[in-house]
């Protein structure tokens, strides 16, 4: 029943994008129309859509099915020619019938008005006509071609200061997450006075302009970030606790979006996201319980951390993380029909991050202590979603990776660089795996299948919360802060290989890489004044490849120099929260306007800001190559996104309304022939030469412009259909 409910709603938002976009189609056919009325041009259609008509109206015959023309043209033909007129049957001088068609066509994606002798795909269709196109001044004839653009430029304004006097639900411009090793955690930061502050961008920034546009949403930033130039900073000013902050950071290419990104994603809400679907709603209930959180539902508030209440967004939970020196916090849930649930989460120790190179040249980063790094294992071999899984290929949840291809015991870097040079491969495996008695096994897979994106179907996760068994420390780090060069990780400095296990670190037993940290942090604070410190370890080898301990295997002892560099980065390390941010929605704020003359502005102000957007894009694409085309959208995109905005409320689906009108009004004066641009320039070459431009010339730019739409619109049709079914 639910899934009917959810077609018909998806249908219903769809039908409502079909007949806003037809709506908008129509208003910019309007203009053309009252324009061609007011200037004496004979209109012989008015049509919705493409292709054949599927009901028409005409004064004088009232509605047909299909089209009246040949009824029309027909009676058309008996009639006499008035006194002083150029051809029979003039308006309204045939048996009261109008020569105007207004027709809904077959294909719904656009429209037109045919004018007598005026026709976009044949320039020699010309008319003598009084009442004809051709027989129109110039300067008429301009203000028919541009009242379309300038009917959707006012209706994308009307439309922009209804949705602000009402208010628009937006993510704000509030940082919620930084990537590791992303442009915004390397940016450069200043303080009111100019001078520089330590770190990059933080979660909790709220970014109050972008290259000196005012941010009012987080949409603001990401768009006007994949809009930047290429090798271009970009500038941004930021709210850090009251104090204003500037911020130069260099975008990069988005290894998924394909885009300029800087890293960052929006701010998190308290609630904890509820999707409409049963199935992703079953999925993330799996995934809270296996995350620490059993029992807390889809659709629950976080409503007291400690039992402190007034909880407005997941950053309360990342502040009170960051306070808890490492000591359990209670999380209160509460649902509906005051349902309640309480959960104790033990907050993650900080690691060190940190950017290696892959052999690809793609820089990842990485999570490690002084170069020490957990061993990557399988945390979940059937992830929701996923077709095929690992799970098919004989893997199991908690399985430890002994042997993934050349590498032994790999780190999650190392893992991953393993599968993604094995695409459309196969791997050899062996991994450790607990009984049923609790002993570990060595289980060798040796035809593991890498697919064609570099995954074999598994859900990533490492040994550092459970045991303290180390990987090989990559060679050289380089740094997520600015200004720091590479360096040599102190633990390259002290073993080479992966498969060991720490033992003790100065005396103390040391159980997962928490403890680890622990011991560490407890050197580097009994250090003075920020002096090297020699560390004693003891570390026990395992097997070369099983890595089961043996009864045998000797226990080493090593002491461990520590720099004031390695000592400095332990002492800056805090905890983090191990609740996932992506379990929660968005934060979301109503954007509305201060009053109706604000609003008006505003509206104005959006639709001047989108057309030069438009035209920035074009930019990109053509010039910069910052864009490409796959990021564009033909019909049936926008058909797809639309139906997504409006699922989102009827207010959303304005704004997207508003946004397609001010594109239209774009791309219908383009400069090409065959659009309403193409057009204005034939007028203006005709106002200053006093003829019109050879129709050879018109017919073969028509064809040219026709060929150029033609290919873009099989393009990105392509590039849809392709996205919508995920191929």
């Amino acid at each position: 029943m639910n899934w009917i409910v959810q077609n018909l709603s998806t249908a219903f938002d769809f039908l409502l994008v079909v007949v806003g976009f037809g709506l908008i189609v129509f208003i910019h056919e309007l203009g053309h129309f009252v324009a061609a009325r007011w200037s004496g041009i004979r209109v012989l259609a008015f049509a919705i859509g493409f292709g054949p008509a599927v009901v028409s109206f005409r004064k004088g015959l009232g509605w047909r099915k299909g089209s009246s023309e040949r009824e029309y043209l027909a009676r058309l033909k008996t009639a006499d020619a008035p006194a002083g007129r150029d051809m029979p049957g003039d308006p309204a001088d045939v048996a009261g019938i109008s020569p105007t068609e207004y027709r809904l066509n077959a294909l719904p994606f656009g429209g037109y008005v045919k004018m007598l002798g005026q026709d976009d795909l044949n320039p020699a269709a010309v008319s003598q006509a009084r009442d004809s196109y051709q027989s129109c001044v110039p300067w008429k004839r301009m203000v028919v071609i541009s009242a379309g653009v300038v009917a959707n430029v006012i209706t994308a304004a009307i439309l922009f200061i209804i949705v602000y006097m009402v208010g628009l639900k937006v993510e704000p411009p509030r940082i919620g997450m930084v990537a590791p090793g992303s442009p915004a955690a390397r940016a450069t930061v200043f303080d009111g006075a100019g001078h520089r502050v330590s770190g990059g961008i933080f979660p909790g920034d709220v970014v109050v302009r972008i290259d000196g546009r005012e941010a009012r949403s987080f949409n603001d930033v990401g768009f006007g970030t994949a809009m930047a130039g290429r090798d271009e900073l970009l500038s941004l000013t930021l709210d850090r606790d009251g104090a204003e902050l500037s911020a130069e950071v260099q975008p990069e290419f988005g290894r998924l979006s394909g885009l300029l990104e800087i890293g960052i994603e929006p701010a998190r809400s308290a609630t904890i996201a509820n999707p409409k679907n049963d199935g992703a709603k079953a999925a993330l209930r799996d995934l809270l319980d296996k995350s620490g959180l059993p029992g807390v539902e889809p659709g629950m508030r976080l409503a007291a951390i400690d039992g402190k209440r007034d909880i407005t967004g997941l950053h309360a939970l990342d502040e009170a993380v960051a306070r808890s020196e490492g000591r359990p916090i209670t999380l209160t849930f509460r649902g509906e029909g005051n349902a309640s649930v309480d959960v104790a989460i033990k907050p993650k120790a900080q690691m060190e991050t940190g950017l290696v190179a892959r052999p690809d040249g793609v820089v990842a980063p990485v999570e490690h202590l002084l170069g020490l790094m957990p061993v990557m294992v399988v945390k979940d071999a059937a992830p929701p979603d996923t077709e095929p899984n690992a799970s098919d290929q004989g893997f199991k949840s908690g399985d430890i990776f002994a042997r993934l291809g050349g590498v032994e015991f790999p780190s999650i870097a190392q893992g991953v660089r393993e599968i993604k040079a094995s695409k459309d491969r196969s791997i050899p495996v062996a991994v450790l795996r607990k009984g049923a008695g609790g002993e570990w096994e060595e289980v060798t897979l040796p035809d593991v299948k890498v697919s064609s994106e570099g995954t074999i179907g598994f859900l990533i996760g490492d040994t550092g919360g459970e045991s303290p068994l180390i990987a090989a420390p990559p060679s050289r780090i380089k740094p997520v802060q600015a200004g720091r060069e590479d360096y040599e990780p102190a633990a390259a400095r002290l073993y080479a290989g992966g498969g060991l296990e720490l033992v003790s670190i100065a005396g103390r037993p040391v159980g997962n890489f928490t403890e680890i940290r622990e011991e560490l942090l407890r050197a580097a604070l009994a250090s003075s004044g920020g002096e090297a410190a020699d560390v004693t370890i003891e570390i026990q080898a395992r097997r070369p490849v099983a890595g089961i301990p043996s009864p045998d295997a000797p226990v080493e002892m090593l002491r461990w120099a520590l720099t004031p560099s390695d000592l400095s980065d332990l002492r800056n390390l805090g905890w983090i929260s191990p609740v996932e941010d992506y379990f929660f929605d968005p934060l979301q704020v109503v954007d509305r306007a201060k009053n109706p003359l604000d609003a008006v502005k505003r509206g104005v102000s959006d639709t001047h800001r989108v057309m030069m957007t438009t035209y920035l894009t074009f930019k990109r694409l053509i010039i910069d190559r910052t864009v490409k085309v796959e990021h564009l959208k033909g019909p049936v995109g926008i058909a797809h996104l639309g139906t997504l905005v409006a699922g989102r409320g009827f207010i959303w689906l304005l704004f997207f309304l508003a946004l397609i009108s001010v594109n239209l009004a774009v791309i219908n004066f383009l400069p090409l022939p065959i659009v309403d641009g193409g057009q204005f320039l034939f007028l203006v070459y005709e106002q200053l030469r006093g003829r019109p431009a050879p129709i050879a010339v018109q017919n073969a730019l028509t064809l040219a412009g026709l060929a150029l739409i033609g290919c873009v619109f099989l393009i990105v049709t392509f590039n849809d259909v392709k996205n919508l079914l995920g191929l």
